[in-house]
Formats: C-alpha cells, sequence, structure tokens
C-alpha cells in the first residue's frame, strides 16, 4: 500500500507540474506576439543586429539567467541552471534579417531601408527569425519559472548572421562554436526549429538524417583569346566555352548522381563576360551553387565539376578554373535523438499533426552545430489553414500567422524537459 500511495503522490505531483507549465505557456502568447510585432517592425541585417541583441539581453537578464553578450558580434546567449544536476542542452534561434522590401500590408510591417552592396534596400524579416527569437524567448521565460523541474542546464543561443555575413566578414553559427558557445558548460545535444509559410499552423514536419542541403558557391573563371566579333578562328571565345561547360555540369546531376538515394542541385546563376557586340572578350566569370544532402555525392560532385571545367575549356582552346566556397553543411538530424524526441513532439502536437517530410535543398548554418554534438532541427506551421495562396521565403509577400508560434514554445519546452529528465 505504501508503494502505490506514493506513485499516486507522484503521478500527481507530476500532473499537476504539468498544467502549471501549460498555463505558463498559454498565459505567454500576447507577449509572443507583442515580441514578435516588434521585432518584425526593427529588423537587422547579419552582423548588424545591435538592438536585437540588446532587447533579447534585458529579457533574458529580468530572468535571472545568466547573460552573455557579443558572441559572434551580436550574439546573445542566456544560461539556465536547473535544480537538479544532469546534461546540457542548448536551443538555438536565428536572429538576422534580409535585404527584401516588405509588400505586405501590415499593422507591424517593416518600413526600414538601408544600403546593401550598394544597392537601396528595404529590410524584412522575409524568413520568420522575427519568429524564431520570440519563440525561444518565450521558452527561456516559461523554463525559468520551473528550475525545480529540470534536472540539467539549458543554453538558449540567439545566433546573428544565419543568413550570412557581409562579404569579407565572419559571422553566424561557425563563429559561434569558434568562439566557445557548445563550452562551458559542454552541451550534450542541441534543438532548433524553423518556422514555415507554407505548412499549416499546428503541423510539425521533420526527417531523420539529412533535412536541408549543403549549400556550395562556386567561381568558374574562363580564360580566352580576345578578337573581332566578325572573325572569332584568330581567338578564343570564353563564352562559348562557358556556355559548354554550364551544360556539361548538368550531365552530373542527370547521368551520374543516385538522385533516388537523395536530391542534388548544380546551378549557375551569374555570368560575367564581355564588353560590346562586336568584341569576343578575353575572360568570363560564373557564379553558381552546389547543394547535396549526401556526403559521398558532394564529394563526387566537386570532383567531377573540377575535372569537367578544366577538361571543356582545353577542349575548345582555353583555360579554366573553378574555386568552391562552403556556405553550410548538411542539416543532419542525429537517428537516435530524433527517435527519443519524436514522442516529446507528438504529445504537443498530436500524433496525426507530426508528418514526415522530404528533404529540401535549401541551406542551413544549424548544420555546424550538428558537427559538433547531435541535433534536431525541425519545421513549424506558420500558414494560416484554409489560406489559398501562400508566399514562399525571402519574398516581399512572405507572411506568418502569429498563432503558428505557441506550438513552438510548446515543442521546445517539451522536448527540452523530456531530454534532461529521461
Amino acid at each position: 500500500m505504501k508503494n502505490l500511495s506514493f506513485l499516486l503522490l507522484f503521478l500527481s505531483t507530476l500532473s499537476f507540474a504539468q498544467n502549471s507549465i501549460e498555463q505558463d505557456i498559454i498565459d505567454i502568447e500576447d507577449k509572443l506576439i507583442e515580441w514578435r510585432h516588434h521585432f518584425h517592425q526593427n529588423p537587422e541585417l547579419s552582423n548588424r543586429e545591435f538592438k536585437t541583441a540588446e532587447k533579447i539581453a534585458k529579457h533574458l537578464k529580468s530572468l535571472g539567467l545568466e547573460v552573455e553578450t557579443g558572441i559572434a558580434k551580436t550574439g546573445v546567449v542566456g544560461i539556465l541552471k536547473g535544480d537538479h544536476s544532469g546534461k546540457v542542452v542548448a536551443l538555438r534561434a536565428d536572429i538576422d534579417a534580409l535585404p527584401v522590401t516588405e509588400r505586405n500590408d501590415l499593422p507591424f510591417k517593416s518600413e526600414v531601408k538601408t544600403t546593401f552592396l550598394n544597392t537601396e534596400t528595404g529590410v524584412m524579416h522575409a524568413c520568420g527569425h522575427d519568429t524564431h527569437i520570440s519563440i525561444l524567448m518565450a521558452t527561456a521565460e516559461v523554463l525559468s519559472k520551473h528550475k525545480d523541474k529540470i534536472n540539467g542546464t539549458i543554453k538558449f543561443i540567439f545566433q546573428p548572421a544565419e543568413e550570412g555575413p557581409p562579404p569579407g566578414e565572419e559571422g553566424g553559427a561557425k563563429l559561434m562554436i569558434k568562439e566557445g558557445v557548445l563550452e562551458n558548460p559542454q552541451v550534450d545535444a542541441i534543438f532548433g526549429l524553423h518556422i514555415n509559410s507554407q505548412t499549416s499552423v499546428g503541423t510539425i514536419k521533420y526527417k531523420t538524417g539529412g533535412i536541408m542541403a549543403s549549400v556550395e558557391r562556386f567561381v568558374i573563371n574562363v580564360k580566352g583569346k580576345q578578337t573581332h566579333g566578325s572573325q572569332p578562328w584568330s581567338g578564343v571565345d570564353p563564352i562559348l566555352i562557358s556556355a559548354k561547360i554550364i551544360d556539361g555540369l548538368q550531365t552530373i546531376i542527370s547521368r551520374e548522381s543516385k538522385l533516388t538515394n537523395e536530391a542534388a542541385v548544380i546551378t549557375v546563376g551569374k555570368i560575367t563576360a564581355g564588353t560590346r557586340f562586336n568584341i569576343i572578350p578575353e575572360s568570363a566569370e560564373m557564379i553558381g551553387t552546389v547543394r547535396t544532402l549526401d556526403p559521398e555525392m558532394r564529394a563526387h560532385i566537386e570532383k567531377r565539376m573540377k575535372e569537367m571545367v578544366e577538361t571543356i575549356a582545353k577542349a575548345y582552346g582555353g583555360e579554366a578554373t573553378i574555386a568552391f566556397q562552403n556556405n553550410t553543411s548538411i542539416t543532419f538530424n542525429d537517428p537516435d535523438l530524433t527517435a527519443q524526441v519524436l514522442p516529446s513532439l507528438q504529445n504537443v502536437a498530436g500524433e496525426e499533426n507530426v508528418q514526415i517530410m522530404k528533404a529540401t535543398t535549401g541551406g542551413e548554418d544549424f548544420s555546424y552545430f550538428q558537427e559538433k554534438v547531435p541535433g534536431v532541427y525541425f519545421f513549424l506551421g506558420g500558414m494560416t489553414p484554409g489560406t489559398e495562396e501562400s508566399f514562399p521565403h525571402h519574398t516581399p509577400d512572405f507572411k506568418i500567422d502569429d498563432s503558428g508560434m505557441l506550438l513552438g514554445v510548446k515543442a521546445f519546452t517539451q522536448l527540452t524537459l523530456d531530454y534532461l529528465n529521461n
């Protein structure tokens, strides 16, 4: 009887604690929306998130957390120590906006203007990072009220420059890691989410293994021989060579890549050559991107691109070189950790609302955290149910439904407590 009485008391206490946390999450929704509207109206570009970081740090300090600022230039980290010892888990939100001029007619529409790479532009949270900041701030507030239920330590990582630092600067997850964000105390696991404008509110999507692609930027320089446009035989045409290279590169995808295993993409997005209609120029430059979801495919594609660029140019009498720059690695969800936290996501969203997704060829520098510690990254619905037209991320019409954020707070809170306490 004593054992039964103790079990009933334990279950009763656990139920009360859970209900208390759930009520705290419900109660914070107004704040959550207010924060999101503020950040949306006051967006800041990568490595320039000064006021954003200031507001985040002020809030975390008000909760009694240990707060570090200036990490990777404008990053903020809050540390919450539970009343009981245990593992260390990190939660991450990205905080930067994009050089996009907003077209939405919202009461909290961004009117911010700036000059980006010598071009006048608006600034907009056109990828939902304003919601990510707000969700993590709310999660920190909820969990800070329940230290007695936490076995271990939580790091709240607010990361700048996820969209990439300005040319010539370091930034983002890479720089945060370089400056020790996963150390002191050492992080055991990390979780991140991304709201999605084309997934219905109330839905969570996930995938084991590669969920987002590695992103490589490449530059191809082609050298020919300049001549008069009326006498192509007296020169070597780098524009023709460029066309042949582009055509050849696509065969790496269409004829050499095992696309039944994972997707892969090679895109040439920019070509620069020539000054006048009747001059065959001396050189041409191509800039593009490679997206892969499998490390072996990535290595094969890069190897074949190098071989093909050099060989094709030589076959037509010219020369060509290719250089790669890694922008992100594969966002890879650790299989064991994904299986461990899946019940937590299903618990808060309902099993039918947690859906397996196909991998996307978009990229995320959350991947660099996952190279160091096991991590899980998932997508959160932000589209109003029944919407006939939703707009993609990074566009002037991008829009998120505020009601989608509360599930993000529930998910972060639940999986954090379950990970630390089980």
